[in-house]
């Protein structure tokens, strides 16, 4: 996790943690950094919705390609601030239509 990621924290649920609020020196500087397994629980609902409604039948040797578009749908969402054409923008800038 340390190559992929600057930082990785965790919680532990055996405890009863789900939420831990805490203080990190990062970049020069001190913030408060809220760990919670939220995010990632976030995507994965997301990720299962989709594979179950819209695409039901997913081989393995195609599974990447379905992740990086669910990747792409979760970093462009509404909430972050991205508009309609900001995402079709995004989505087809640089890239080549294919058939």
């Amino acid at each position: 996790m340390g190559e992929t990621f600057a930082q990785h924290e965790a919680v532990n649920h055996s405890a009863k943690e789900y939420v831990r609020r805490d203080f990190s020196w990062h970049t020069g500087q001190l913030t408060k950094v809220t760990i919670t397994t939220n995010t990632v629980e976030g995507y994965f609902s997301l990720f299962k919705r989709g594979m179950r409604v819209v695409y039901q039948h997913c081989k393995e040797k195609h599974l990447h390609r379905y992740l990086a578009e669910f990747d792409f749908r979760y970093n462009t969402r509404t909430v972050l601030g991205y508009t309609d054409f900001m995402r079709a923008e995004a989505g087809i800038k640089g890239k080549r239509l294919t058939h």
